[in-house]
């Protein structure tokens, strides 16, 4: 099962979704199924950290800095 998450991930990822939609529970592989998991809530943490940082930078300047303020960010 490793060499085919190394050589195919897409496929890898389609069928782990196929085992778990008919429940084939002993045939998942989980130590790398856990290892995604864990990496796309790291990822989208990350990202939503960086967007409400433009959205505040960008708050920040348009209180601070009326003068400068445009149709655009």
């Amino acid at each position: 099962m490793q060499n085919f998450y190394e050589a195919d991930f897409y496929s890898w990822t389609q069928q782990q979704a196929n085992l778990l939609r008919h429940h084939q529970w002993n045939q998942l592989d989980l130590p790398n199924l856990i290892e995604e998991i864990e990496s796309l809530g790291r990822k989208e943490r990350q990202e939503l950290r960086n967007r409400l940082s433009v959205l505040i930078g960008h708050l920040l300047k348009w209180e601070y800095q009326p003068k400068q303020r445009g149709r655009s960010w």
